[in-house]
């Protein structure tokens, strides 16, 4: 490739990946309530946010019937398959595009147990996370909360994000029993958790240092 085509195709490559950072646009509360207020199960509410952030992000993914094609970065592409069935049935719905790490979030069904779905745009490179992630300010790590009466993990996990991959690093437990929760972060060495726990009727908020002893170490990279 000669000296000035390689400028313009880095240049084409970085618009693209402009564009769908500057779209990039995370489902409200409220969007989800509202467009999936009639859904018929979980995979239906899931294609449904799917046909919005496709509007949104238009250079990152492409549905074609059963098959959702993610485009890679700097190149390539691939492609999450549906199975229709009645027992054992998978889906992927496009959820949300996490600028700050390159990955896209897939909202992913077997039967009605639901998943996140985290693909590294950069390498191909996919894990399944119980609970939407959120990233870190200095983009090293991710957390996860995934709490409720049933079919959840119940924990609270931090996973550390590398070129390799994706893996789990922190897990946390409460003493008493939540049932819900959101994780975010207060900054890159503090999560912020608002849960209710079990029969109250009102979130409370809880800070946790990644340095806290409590902290059962993981290590798992996937």
């Amino acid at each position: 490739m000669k000296p000035t085509q390689y400028v313009a195709a880095a240049t084409a490559f970085a618009a693209a990946a402009f564009t769908v950072a500057a779209l990039a646009v995370p489902v409200t509360p409220e969007e989800l309530t509202r467009l999936c207020a009639n859904a018929e199960d979980a995979a239906h509410c899931g294609r449904l946010v799917e046909t919005e952030q496709l509007k949104r992000l238009p250079n990152l993914a492409v549905r074609d019937g059963l098959n959702l094609r993610i485009s890679l970065y700097p190149s390539g592409s691939t492609t999450f398959t549906d199975v229709e069935a009645a027992s054992g049935g998978r889906s992927h719905s496009l959820w949300d595009y996490l600028g700050p790490i390159n990955a896209v979030v897939l909202y992913t069904t077997v039967d009605d147990v639901v998943t996140f779905t985290l693909l590294q745009r950069s390498n191909g490179r996919r894990v399944e996370l119980p609970a939407e992630p959120k990233v870190a300010p200095d983009r090293q790590r991710l957390v996860t909360a995934d709490f409720c009466p049933t079919r959840c993990v119940n924990e609270l996990a931090v996973w550390r994000i590398t070129p390799e991959g994706i893996g789990r690093e922190l897990v946390w437990k409460p003493a008493e029993a939540w049932s819900d929760a959101v994780a975010t972060w207060k900054d890159e060495a503090t999560v912020r958790v608002e849960y209710t726990p079990v029969g109250a009727s009102a979130p409370k908020t809880l800070d946790r240092k990644l340095a806290d002893p409590g902290w059962t170490r993981a290590g798992t990279l996937q």
